[in-house]
């Protein structure tokens, strides 16, 4: 494990959130710099990254996380597909205290992860799930369903698609933009939006890809 320079790490997350806009308050930013700490720790022996250095962590974890933010805006209730250790999930968590987050993965170990961080951040706006998300059943639907790095997205969409609500949308966190992907999706959704991302300190393409039900 990486030496973890708290101080160094904090300036490096507050310079990638100015660099995006994004409104995150001090104490949110510190909540983050928390759950980088426990990413850190318990990856050592839950493996829960590929990634070892702290710094690299922030980059292509935290930062990555935060550049898709903007983009759940109007959302009041959302689904965190194949969650692993957390991402985009407890990021959203910690920057939008008004909406719920959901996070669903069939590993549990990651998933008693994502209990210890809720516990330990007092993420009162998470619910923690482990089980396949074809086998979730919910009463209060969810408005976005998302995951990052996750599935092919026709999988994506045909494995979630019950827990959508009515009028909601996919927003996935995808590196390239995927055309093949994109080409497989059901005749019964539509890809309506594809947006580029540009991340802060992370030299790689990264795109969310929106996805509605066809008319």
């Amino acid at each position: 494990m990486k030496f973890f320079d708290r101080a160094q790490l904090s300036q490096v997350l507050a310079d990638g959130i100015t660099d995006m806009q994004l409104d995150i308050s001090a104490a949110q930013q510190g909540q983050l710099m928390d759950y980088l700490a426990l990413l850190n720790k318990w990856n050592g022996v839950y493996n829960l990254t590929s990634l070892r250095d702290p710094m690299q962590m922030v980059t292509h974890h935290l930062l990555d996380s935060l550049a898709a933010v903007p983009a759940f805006a109007g959302a009041r209730n959302v689904l965190d597909v194949g969650a692993g250790g957390g991402l985009p999930g407890i990021v959203l968590a910690i920057c939008r205290p008004d909406m719920k987050v959901s996070m669903i993965d069939t590993v549990h170990k990651k998933t008693a992860f994502l209990t210890q961080v809720k516990a330990e951040l007092g993420l009162a706006n998470v619910t923690v799930y482990t089980m396949k998300v074809q086998d979730l059943a919910v009463s209060d639907k969810f408005d976005v369903i998302t995951s990052r790095a996750f599935a092919d997205l026709s999988d994506f969409v045909n494995w979630s698609g019950h827990l959508l609500a009515d009028g909601g949308r996919y927003i996935a966190l995808k590196g390239v933009a995927p055309s093949e992907e994109r080409e497989r999706i059901p005749p019964d959704w539509k890809v309506t939006d594809l947006q580029p991302l540009q991340v802060p300190r992370l030299g790689a393409e990264r795109h969310l890809v929106f996805i509605e039900r066809a008319k």
